[in-house]
């Protein structure tokens, strides 16, 4: 497995700044914000993604995908009842799923839990349809483009749309597209599953339906930051060849970037090491 990193937390870093940084630390991918690199995706022209490309090409990291997905533009969201206020909104998706095209990426996380939930007075069946409706577009608009898009449980705190890995994966299942998978956020799962969490990943793997994971602890921190134990989790994924990313993802920017990245990694590499896992250790860089 590989470890990324999500982009956001160097807030004001220049993009070239944030690869350099993650490549020397160890980092072999960098998990990209789409609201941190334009306003939106349609403002991001043909010479920047390129240019952002070359860049993380120069760096020697990988651009893993997007996430953060709908923070930008207002006014967008899935499961609408407003066939006008859908249709815009998937339009702009299969723009964010041209952008991580170009760029390179390979999954796209969709969490942006206002623009899912039901509000009073919805019938959640119809809800779960219309998310349906546009989930299907993006899954075959993700297939032209040789990406993944990945829909994200997360807490009851965040959303009432989807809270659960079992949510997540009935939603995939029915969708039925190659293209079209799941990915587990620890914090988010660990709200659902408690100590279960090992297992629930566990489960969740074995469907072959999920693509790609969030590693962060249940206080919003980085791994290592708080109580939730990420050994037993990197053994379930060591054990059953998990092949794509984990991702730090943090909520909380304290103390800074710096100790944060590096701090998150050294624990992750830790843990990897002790499984006789591959953990890239040759490019650890632990003066940054």
């Amino acid at each position: 497995m590989k470890i990324s990193i999500c982009n956001e937390l160097f807030k004001g870093w220049e993009i070239e700044k944030i690869f350099d940084y993650a490549a020397r630390l160890g980092y072999d991918g960098v998990e990209l914000a789409p609201f941190t690199i334009g306003e939106t995706a349609l403002d991001i022209s043909a010479a920047t993604r390129k240019s952002i490309r070359q860049a993380a090409e120069k760096a020697g990291i990988e651009i893993v995908g997007l996430h953060w997905l709908l923070v930008k533009p207002e006014g967008l969201y899935i499961n609408h009842p407003d066939a006008g206020i859908r249709k815009k909104t998937q339009s702009y998706l299969k723009a964010l799923i041209d952008l991580c095209g170009d760029l390179g990426g390979k999954v796209l996380v969709h969490g942006s839990p206002q623009q899912r939930n039901i509000k009073e007075g919805w019938e959640p069946a119809e809800a779960w349809k219309r998310a349906q409706e546009t989930f299907q577009i993006c899954a075959q608009a993700a297939q032209s483009r040789d990406v993944f898009y990945c829909l994200e449980a997360l807490t009851t705190v965040d959303t009432n749309f989807i809270n659960t890995i079992d949510e997540a994966l009935r939603m995939v299942t029915e969708i039925d597209h190659p293209n079209f998978q799941t990915m587990l956020d620890c914090r988010s799962i660990h709200a659902s599953a408690g100590a279960e969490l090992p297992e629930v990943l566990r489960r969740a793997l074995a469907t072959g339906k999920l693509r790609h994971v969030h590693v962060n602890d249940p206080n919003g921190r980085g791994p290592g930051f708080g109580d939730l134990q990420f050994a037993p989790l990197l053994k379930v994924l060591h054990e059953t060849d998990y092949p794509g990313y984990i991702s730090v993802e943090v909520f909380d920017f304290a103390p800074d970037p710096r100790t944060i990245a590096g701090r998150s990694l050294g624990y992750l590499h830790g843990i990897l090491e002790s499984l006789g896992a591959k953990a890239n250790p040759a490019k650890i860089n632990r003066d940054c």
